[in-house]
């Protein structure tokens, strides 16, 4: 691989902005940031634009095209919370630079016909083959049990631990069955003493409770049932928890569709029929929520100090799950931070920086000498308007520049 000099652009580097300053790839990495030109490299002038680190979405759910669509949009991580791309299943992936890497945390722990069963229409199947070794199916009704299902979601290749935590209320299925407290909290603390990081899926301020009471390190959901109070504030920013709101995923439920973002041409130039369909659609299983309620949350989750990440909870190119598509949601949720009091920066930092750094993903989130060369050039600067975002210009992702069609 050529070495690369991408001169004339404002960094951002995951954390804060640099400036405009030349940044120089060799090969899969980020060699230097500063300084002149090496000799012989490939010159890609910025002038005019931002460069980002590469985007990570922290809330998906991964299928057939989904990481190449969401690599399109600048995504160049996503973190899976269901499905069936753990470790064993994914080494294609992780040495195709056409598509987003990923992480996952395979199936989550949840008792049988508990979420996200109720989601499912009666005999759908979702597209594509199955994988060369299906994800362990972790139906825990016990303490023992949901103890015991997680050194084997371990030793099966799951990268972090999730819990669902979900009476069916928000969905429609009111008096779904669901984690109790006592075997949550045994599940959790298995997880601990291997030193695995842990996520709950949590619709209701009641389900948020117990995931701060258990010890679980972070959410994936911000709740919808309710405005917050100053108690689940500070219960969430005493535990340092991290928060995953996925705002379009709640704007969705309460059948908010995405039709706003498709409409905009350079979202629309990026998506097949079939994921402009989903896009237009939504959830629409909680048209009684409100989401000012859930912007006054996350804004008073921030000023308390606590982590916000960005995920979008994109699935597959199915109106049951519309809403939603990989990559371009990722953009919305960014504005949405916004329009809950986040500067533009600490948007951009929930990305980028701030998931590495809860997910562990120490070389990647940020533009520094030595990580991975996973980035996005955008025209005009989202420090300062955050639509910016989708002004795409360039994408690399290892260092390797995505042919743009």
């Amino acid at each position: 691989m050529a070495t690369t000099a991408i001169t004339g652009a404002r960094v951002f580097d995951g954390e804060k902005p640099l400036g405009v300053q030349t940044v120089v790839l060799d090969g899969p990495k980020i060699r230097r940031i500063g300084g002149d030109v090496p000799e012989g490299a490939e010159v890609v002038d910025g002038r005019g634009a931002t460069l980002l680190p590469g985007l990570i979405d922290a809330h998906v759910h991964s299928g057939p095209g989904s990481l190449a669509l969401a690599l399109r949009f600048g995504v160049t991580t996503e973190l899976e919370m269901q499905g069936l791309h753990t470790r064993e299943n994914r080494a294609h992936i992780t040495e195709d630079d056409t598509v987003a890497d990923i992480r996952s945390a395979g199936f989550g722990i949840t008792p049988p016909g508990g979420h996200p069963s109720e989601l499912m229409p009666e005999g759908f199947r979702p597209a594509g083959d199955l994988p060369p070794v299906m994800p362990l199916m972790p139906f825990a009704t016990t303490p023992d049990q949901a103890a015991g299902y997680v050194p084997q979601l371990l030793a099966r290749g799951s990268d972090y631990l999730k819990f669902m935590i979900d009476d069916g209320s928000v969905e429609g299925h009111p008096g779904l069955p669901m984690l109790d407290q006592a075997t949550l909290n045994a599940g959790v603390a298995e997880a601990k003493k291997h030193g695995a990081l842990t996520v709950a899926h949590t619709l209701t301020l009641d389900a948020t409770r117990m995931a701060v009471e258990a010890g679980i390190d972070g959410v994936v959901h911000v709740f919808m049932d309710r405005p917050h109070t100053p108690e689940i504030v500070d219960l969430i920013a005493a535990a340092d928890m991290f928060v995953v709101p996925c705002i379009c995923l709640d704007a969705s439920m309460m059948g908010i569709t995405g039709s706003t973002l498709a409409d905009d041409p350079r979202v629309s130039r990026r998506l097949d029929v079939k994921w402009d369909e989903t896009l237009r659609s939504s959830y629409n299983r909680y048209p009684q929520g409100k989401i000012e309620d859930v912007l006054e949350t996350v804004r008073a989750l921030a000023e308390a100090g606590v982590d916000i990440l960005a995920g979008t909870d994109a699935s597959m190119p199915e109106t049951f799950f519309g809403g939603l598509a990989h990559g371009a949601s990722l953009h919305q949720e960014l504005q949405y931070l916004v329009a809950a009091g986040l500067p533009p920066a600490q948007a951009l930092r929930a990305a980028t920086a701030t998931t590495a750094r809860r997910f562990g993903l120490s070389d990647r989130g940020r533009i520094a000498e030595g990580l991975r060369a996973d980035l996005l050039l955008v025209d005009g600067d989202p420090v300062a308007d955050i639509g910016d975002t989708l002004n795409t210009r360039a994408i690399w992702r290892r260092g390797s520049r995505l042919r743009q069609t």
